[in-house]
């Protein structure tokens, strides 16, 4: 007798998920190609901090520039380098969210590592073996196996396909912009350095500062506005750094998860299969027990039964002596 075809096609995809995670773990895995980007990823985001901590470091330098002249207590001082604080911190708060994205291509990596464990892999195929055999036999399965597998195969695939799926996104849509702005990262401190590279000498006294000093700061204002026109680009190409990185880094990973433990939701929630010939039992049974009398008073036949609205009195009336 052939089998019906919502259960030929059960069996079909039941064979198909067990061909796709033994595949997955044994034939064909994507551990290897998703390490290698995550590691492209990791040095990106240390590349990026150190040209970060190089540039704050340049910047605290010229924010600490001060000229004083005080002979005997009384004189001039300023700091032509405070102008420079604010860009400063922004710099310290881009090279922190540099660490933090290094961190969490750390986090990755450590996760790669246990998903691509041997021990892993034959735990996630002995689940899904026990999974198949119980929809095999009895068309649905337990709940907390469905659940044990679902959270199986995230740990073992969810991570690789993720690193995957954001790097493709990286390299198709984010890599030019990347580069564009930690080019021009990389060349700021190079610019702080030639506009503040004539810094007054420790050793030189109060007057000769000044006759050195006094000429040059028309010149020496110019060159701190300068400076700071120029931070400007740099807090852009700061700002679309930190917001490639928080996408990376963050966003994509939490939404690829988010979509394969929705995907995993639905799969489990999905109605079972009744079993085999429970229809057609069912059917027939309502065949032979024949259409159900509607509720309500029951017809008898009789000299007082009612029938179209009429009450028929009986002939055989006693009478009163």
């Amino acid at each position: 007798m052939p089998l019906p075809k919502p259960l030929l096609l059960q069996r079909a995809y039941l064979l198909l998920i067990a061909v796709l995670v033994f595949a997955g773990c044994w034939v064909a895995p994507i551990d290897a190609p998703a390490r290698a980007q995550v590691n492209d990823g990791l040095k990106r985001a240390l590349t990026t901090f150190a040209a970060a901590r190089a540039l704050g470091a340049v910047v605290s330098v010229a924010q600490g520039t001060q000229v004083d002249a005080t002979p005997g207590g009384v004189g001039v001082s300023f700091a032509p380098g405070q102008a420079l604080k604010p860009l400063n911190e922004l710099i310290e708060q881009f090279a922190a969210v540099m660490l933090a994205a290094s961190v969490s291509f750390g986090i990755q990596l450590v996760l790669l590592n246990i998903g691509a464990h041997h021990l892993m892999s034959y735990l996630v195929c002995a689940v899904a073996l026990a999974w198949i055999a119980w929809r095999w036999r009895r068309g649905s399965s337990p709940r907390w196996l469905q659940s044990a597998l679902i959270g199986l195969l995230l740990v073992r695939f969810a991570v690789p396909l993720a690193a995957v799926a954001n790097e493709a996104l990286y390299r198709t849509f984010m890599a030019s912009d990347y580069q564009a702005a930690l080019s021009g990262i990389e060349q700021s401190p190079a610019a702080v350095v030639d506009a503040t590279k004539e810094a007054p000498a420790a050793q030189e006294g109060w007057r000769d500062r000044i006759e050195r000093w006094l000429p040059k700061l028309p010149d020496l204002k110019a060159t701190y506005e300068q400076i700071l026109k120029s931070a400007s680009d740099w807090a852009e190409r700061i700002v679309k750094l930190i917001a490639l990185f928080v996408l990376q880094t963050v966003v994509l990973p939490l939404a690829f998860l988010f979509a394969a433990w929705r995907g995993g939701g639905a799969a489990r929630r999905a109605p079972a299969r009744p079993p085999a010939g429970s229809r057609g039992r069912l059917r027939l049974l309502r065949i032979e027990s024949g259409p159900t009398a509607p509720r309500g008073r029951s017809r008898t036949s009789g000299p007082h039964s009612r029938s179209s609205g009429r009450y028929r009195p009986s002939s055989h009336r006693r009478t009163r002596p």
